[in-house]
């Protein structure tokens, strides 16, 4: 059983984690969880497609809820509602357990060397290229953002 759960896809791991919290009468958790699989059903849906063992799109989906939740969660704390700026933190908690383990900065910063190295790029024109090669080995694991940042600072400081 113990293999079974970590070759088990996310999805069907959020499946048994709201079973889970069903049988345990946590009703904050199971609210959560039954967001996240509401949002990747209409992933699903809309785009006419089973996710069940298809973890990139999976991930892609619970990384956009979290990215909601902390945006929620700053704008609320300026607003001065700590409580509603915590019950979205704890929201990002609950679905961070489905997220892959976050990018460390030296593994970021090996895979944006690596991806500028691969595709040759001196200048900001290539920076699409050098994400294209990132994103699908950083989606859910880092703030894509963050990384574009530093991607840019790197090919403008390479300019020359």
């Amino acid at each position: 059983m113990e293999t079974d759960v970590a070759t088990q896809s996310i999805k069907n791991r959020l499946l048994d984690a709201i079973k889970d919290a069903m049988r345990a009468g946590d009703k904050e958790r199971l609210a959560v969880l039954r967001a996240a699989s509401a949002a990747i059903k209409q992933r699903e849906v809309d785009e006419r497609i089973d996710l069940a063992e298809n973890d990139a799109a999976t991930t892609e989906v619970l990384t956009k809820m979290v990215k909601q939740c902390r945006d929620s969660a700053q704008q609320y704390r300026e607003a001065g509602e700590a409580a509603r700026a915590a019950a979205e933190e704890k929201e990002i908690e609950i679905i961070s357990e489905f997220l892959p383990e976050p990018a460390s900065e030296a593994e970021i910063d090996s895979l944006i060397d690596e991806a500028i190295v691969a595709t040759g790029a001196n200048s900001m024109k290539e920076m699409g290229q050098v994400m294209g090669k990132i994103k699908p080995k950083l989606q859910g694991r880092a703030d894509l953002a963050a990384v574009s940042a530093r991607v840019k600072s790197r090919l403008s400081t390479q300019t020359g």
